[in-house]
C-alpha cells in the first residue's frame, strides 16, 4: 500500500527531478516508510512506501525486472503472489525478496501487460517499457485502487491522488462543470471525470498505454462483472456451502502481511463475518468501532449508534476492541481535512470513515473491510423491487434514474446552478452517462424481473462501490492505513456472480413497500424508514456457523452518522456559517438562494435534506482549498 506518481513527457523533453519530488510530496501521506525515484530522461517515476509485504529494503519501489526492461510503481496488494510466484520460479525466474511487487516485475517479463489480468488484489499500477519506450497504466478489476491521470499532448502526469498532479507546473486548476452537474445530480460521478478540469480516473479493468506517438489516451478494459450467466439450476444448499469456503478462503488470502492487521466491526453481519474468521488467525485481533452521540438525535437516527452489537461480536470473537464516539461538534474541524484527503467528491458522510481509520492507524497497518457484500449478495431489497416490475427497458431506466439523482433532480437543476454553469452544461447529460453504465454492456437483458433485479446489481457495482471504494482509500491512506475487502475477492466475486436472484432476495412476489431512504424527491412527503431482513438470505444463510444468531436475524438498515439531527441541532450554526457567508466560494457555481432554501427547509421545517447539505458543505470547502488556495493544518 503505497502513493505513487509518474511524469512522462511524450514530447521527449527530459523530465524535472525537482519537479517529480515536489508531486511526490503532496501525498507522503500515503507513504511514510520511505521514499524511491526513477527518472531516465523523459520518464520520472515516484514512490512512497506503506511497507506491508517485506518490510526490509529488498522491498522497495520503484522496482525493476532482473533484466532491466520493466521498472514499476505499484500501489495494492496482490493476494495470490506466492502462487505466480512458484509458476515463474518454474520458469526460471530469480527472486530478491518476499515482495509481491517483485513478482509483478517479473510476470511482466514472462507474459507481458497481459499479466495484469491474473492478479487477485487490488492495484494501480504504472510499468515502464525500458525496451520499447512505453508507458502502460493499470488498475484492478474493482477499481479498489485509485489511479488518475491528466494529458495535454506532451505530457501525462499519474498518481494514486489529484493533489500530486495538479502540483505540476503546467497544470491550472478549473472545475470540470460536466461532473460538477453529475455530483450534484448521483452524489457521485459515474462518468471518469473529476471536479478537476481535465484529471481522469483510469477506469477498473483498464490498461493504457503511452508512447511517443501517442495524441490521447485509449482504453484496453479486459474484465467487467456479468449477472447475465446465473446458474439456474443451484442448489440453495450448494450456494451456501460454497459462499461459505470461498470466503472463508478470501479472508484467509487477505491476513498475509509482516505487519499487525486488525478488523472493522460495525453491528452488522459482514464486518462481524469477517472478524469472525479473522480472529481463528490472530490471537486478540484488534476490532474498531465507530459510534455517535445519541443524546440530540431523534426519530430513525436513534437506532444508527452500533455499539452494543459491535461490542457483543467482539466478546464473542475474544477481540481486543476499540470503539471511537463521534458527536455533533466533530464536523467542524474534519470536515476541511476530509475534503482534502478526498479531492474527488464521491457518495455520503464520510467522516466517520476518517475517525474509525485515524482510530486503526494507531494499532495496527492494516485492516479489514466489509464492503461489497450487500452489492454482490443484494444487501437493498427496497432498491431492488424499486424496478422489479418494471416493463422494458426504458420503464426501467425512467425508474432506476428517478431513484438515483439522489441529490437534485434534472428538473431543479436550473435553481441549483449559476447562469455561468447553466451556459456551460446540458442539464440532461447525467441521464444519458446513467444509461451508458448498462449500454456499455451488451449481454443485459430487460424481459423478466429476475433481469431487472440484476441489472440492478450491476449498475451498483459499477458506479455506487467504486465510490465507496475511493472513500475509503483516500480515508484510510490520510492515517498511513490500509484497508483491504475480502467479499472484492476475484474467486468470490465469480461465484457470487453465478448464484440466482432466488437465493439472494427471499420473496420475488410479495408486495413490498418502495420507500427511498434518500428522502430527496418528494420532499414534502414523510416516508418512513422500513427495515428489511430479505437481502443476502444466502449469505445469511453462510454466515450462520460464525456469528450470533440475533446479528444473523438483525433486520437491515440504513447507517450514517445522525447528520440529519445534527444539521438542526449543534451544527445548524456551523452550515449557516459556512454557507450563508458573504465568503462563500461556491456561489460562483451554486445558487445562494437555492443553498438558503435547502438549509432553511432543513432546519426550520423538518424537510430532510441531510445528503444535499452534507455536498454544499464539501464543495465549499473543496472550492476553499483547491480554488482558493486555503491551507489545511
Amino acid at each position: 500500500m503505497c502513493g505513487i506518481v509518474g511524469v512522462f513527457n511524450v514530447n521527449k523533453e527530459t523530465v524535472d527531478r525537482k519537479v517529480l519530488k515536489s508531486m511526490s510530496a503532496k501525498i507522503v501521506h500515503r507513504g511514510p516508510d520511505g521514499q524511491g525515484f526513477f527518472v531516465s530522461d523523459n520518464i520520472g517515476l515516484a514512490h512512497n512506501r506503506l511497507a506491508i509485504l517485506d518490510i526490509s529494503k529488498n522491498g522497495a519501489q520503484p522496482m525493476s525486472s532482473k533484466n532491466n526492461r520493466w521498472t514499476i510503481v505499484f500501489n495494492g496488494c496482490i493476494y495470490n503472489f506466492s502462487e505466480l510466484k512458484q509458476e515463474l520460479k518454474a520458469k526460471g525466474h530469480i527472486f530478491n525478496s518476499e515482495s509481491d511487487t517483485e513478482v509483478i516485475c517479473e510476470g511482466l517479463e514472462e507474459y507481458g501487460i497481459s499479466f495484469f489480468e491474473r492478479l487477485n488484489g487490488m492495484f494501480a499500477i504504472g510499468a515502464w517499457d525500458n525496451e520499447n519506450k512505453e508507458l502502460y497504466l493499470s488498475r484492478d478489476r474493482f477499481g479498489i485502487k485509485p489511479l488518475y491521470y491528466w494529458f495535454n499532448g506532451k505530457t501525462i502526469c499519474f498518481s494514486s491522488e489529484i493533489k500530486a498532479i495538479i502540483e505540476h507546473p503546467d497544470y491550472k486548476i478549473d472545475v470540470d462543470l460536466i461532473a460538477l452537474n453529475e455530483y450534484f445530480t448521483f452524489q457521485n460521478v459515474f462518468s471518469f471525470n473529476t471536479l478537476f478540469k481535465g484529471v481522469t480516473m483510469l477506469p477498473p479493468a483498464n490498461t493504457v498505454k503511452v508512447n511517443s506517438e501517442s495524441t490521447f489516451i485509449e482504453h484496453n478494459s479486459w474484465w467487467d462483472y456479468d449477472f447475465t450467466k446465473t446458474d439456474e439450476s443451484m442448489s440453495f444448499e450448494f450456494a451456501q456451502s460454497e459462499t461459505k469456503r470461498l470466503f472463508e478462503q478470501a479472508v484467509t488470502r487477505q491476513m498475509i502481511a509482516d505487519v499487525p492487521v486488525g478488523s472493522y466491526l460495525s453491528g452488522g453481519m459482514d464486518s462481524g463475518s469477517i472478524t469472525a474468521v479473522a480472529s481463528k488467525h490472530v490471537d486478540r485481533l484488534p476490532t474498531f468501532t465507530c459510534g455517535f452521540d445519541m443524546s440530540e438525535t431523534t426519530g430513525r437516527e436513534t437506532n444508527f449508534d452500533e455499539r452494543k452489537d459491535a461490542e457483543l461480536m467482539a466478546n464473542h470473537f475474544k477481540t481486543e476492541h476499540f470503539e471511537q464516539v463521534m458527536n455533533a461538534g466533530d464536523i467542524r474541524w474534519s470536515l476541511p481535512k476530509l475534503v482534502y484527503h478526498l479531492e474527488d467528491l464521491r457518495v455520503g458522510m464520510s467522516y466517520p470513515s476518517y475517525y474509525i481509520s485515524r482510530l486503526a492507524s494507531k494499532f495496527v497497518k492494516v485492516c479489514l473491510q466489509g464492503t461489497g457484500g450487500d452489492e454482490l449478495f443484494a444487501g437493498y431489497p427496497w432498491r431492488y423491487y424499486k424496478v422489479f416490475d418494471s416493463l422494458s427497458k426504458k420503464d426501467f431506466f425512467d425508474q432506476y434514474y428517478e431513484f438515483w439523482q439522489r441529490l437534485v433532480p434534472d428538473k431543479e437543476k436550473e435553481d441549483l446552478f449559476t447562469k455561468t454553469v447553466l451556459d456551460n452544461i446540458d442539464i440532461s447529460e447525467p441521464r444519458r452517462v446513467f444509461e451508458r453504465v448498462f449500454t456499455f454492456n451488451d449481454k443485459l437483458k430487460y424481459d423478466t424481473p429476475e433481469a431487472h433485479i440484476n441489472n440492478s446489481l450491476y449498475f451498483e457495482i459499477k458506479t455506487f462501490l467504486p465510490g465507496l471504494f475511493l472513500v475509503g482509500d483516500k480515508l484510510a491512506m490520510a492515517h498511513g492505513l490500509e484497508e483491504r475487502f475480502p467479499f472484492m475477492d476475484n474467486d468470490l466475486v465469480d461465484f457470487a456472480m453465478k448464484i440466482p436472484v432466488k437465493h439472494k432476495l427471499g420473496d420475488l412476489n410479495k408486495e413490498i413497500e418502495k420507500i427511498d431512504e434518500n428522502q430527496t424527491f418528494d420532499r414534502k412527503k414523510s416516508i418512513s424508514y422500513r427495515e428489511f431482513d430479505d437481502g443476502k438470505n444466502v449469505l445469511r444463510k453462510a454466515m450462520s456457523d460464525f456469528i450470533p444468531k440475533e446479528i444473523i436475524d438483525r433486520k437491515k438498515q440504513g447507517f450514517s452518522a445522525p447528520d440529519e439531527s445534527w444539521y438542526r441541532g449543534e451544527n445548524a450554526d456551523y452550515v449557516k456559517e459556512l454557507l450563508f457567508s458573504d465568503n462563500t466560494v461556491s456561489t460562483k457555481y451554486i445558487n445562494k438562494e437555492y443553498i438558503h432554501k435547502i438549509v432553511n427547509e432543513h432546519i426550520e421545517e423538518g424537510i430532510n435534506h441531510r445528503l444535499l447539505i452534507w455536498s454544499f458543505m464539501n464543495f465549499e470547502w473543496w472550492c476553499k482549498i483547491f480554488i482558493n488556495g486555503e491551507k489545511i493544518d
